[in-house]
């Protein structure tokens, strides 16, 4: 009988927090892009049926008031504005049959639209 340990990574709850399955990821996706000078930014802006909605994408710029955090080697970037919606919330990348993609599981999120693209 082989006996599974369970590790448990700390959540923050002031930042955002980004799995090491969704870190993986990032790096995979910047190896092919084949540039070393991007990051991954994280924002939230206003639009979906619920009023606000998630944007992931690789940005080379660094704005007034960002948050950077280092995730083994990725640097996430939240902006000011954003950052209030993020603390807490958990990055993870997915990949089963049913689903692939990058989730968020965001503590401040009080409900979400039935598509789960937005959230207020």
């Amino acid at each position: 009988m082989t006996e599974q340990v369970e590790t448990e990574t700390a959540v923050r709850t002031d930042s955002i927090n980004v799995s090491d399955a969704a870190a993986a990821k990032v790096k995979a996706l910047l190896e092919q892009e084949g540039r070393d000078d991007l990051q991954l930014r994280i924002a939230v802006q206003p639009g979906g049926c619920s009023g606000l909605r998630y944007q992931l994408f690789f940005d080379e710029r660094n704005l007034d008031g960002d948050v950077v955090t280092d995730f083994d080697g990725v640097a996430v970037v939240v902006d000011r504005m954003s950052v209030p919606y993020l603390n807490g919330a958990v990055i993870d990348f997915v990949d089963t049959i049913e689903k692939q993609g990058f989730t968020i599981d965001n503590p401040n999120a009080t409900g979400s639209c039935a598509c789960g693209d937005s959230f207020h």
